[in-house]
């Protein structure tokens, strides 16, 4: 908010009028700059990469007391624990090692060479059962 300043004679100590106008050039150019920064960076955040994802580098969490691993081989084969379950019993069978616990964590190991897909359609069976807690496995990452 600006004021005028008169000049004359007549100028007392406090008889300044207010200017009502907003300068808004400062905001548009800070919202223009802005919207060239996400423009430049949207196309950035997408994933394009084809990548490699068995290996972990990060420090293995303890395991729990009991825990419950279903693994999928490469050629397709789906065990719980160490039972070979086809996929349309897989619920059934984890309920039955689970004792019916749908809170218990179940670690879900895919072979490298399994394809993203049918380890999903492993997950989703699991999620659709009741399981919210499905945890992936993978190898630790040798230092070379």
């Amino acid at each position: 908010m600006g004021i005028q300043l008169d000049s004359g004679p007549t100028v007392k100590r406090h008889n300044y009028q207010q200017n009502a106008e907003i300068n808004i050039t400062p905001f548009v150019d800070v919202i223009l700059v802005l919207l060239i920064i996400f423009m430049v960076a949207a196309p950035l955040a997408t994933v394009d990469v084809p990548v490699d994802l068995p290996s972990n580098a990060s420090t293995p969490s303890a395991p729990p007391t009991e825990p419950v691993y279903i693994s999928v081989q490469a050629d397709g084969g789906i065990f719980v624990q160490e039972q070979a379950v086809p996929l349309g019993q897989l619920a059934n069978l984890t309920h039955g090692v689970t004792a019916g616990q749908l809170e218990t964590r179940l670690f879900l190991r895919g072979d490298q060479a399994v394809e993203y897909g049918a380890l999903m359609r492993v997950m989703n069976v699991l999620q659709k059962a009741g399981y919210s807690r499905i945890s992936l496995v993978a190898s630790e990452e040798l230092e070379l």
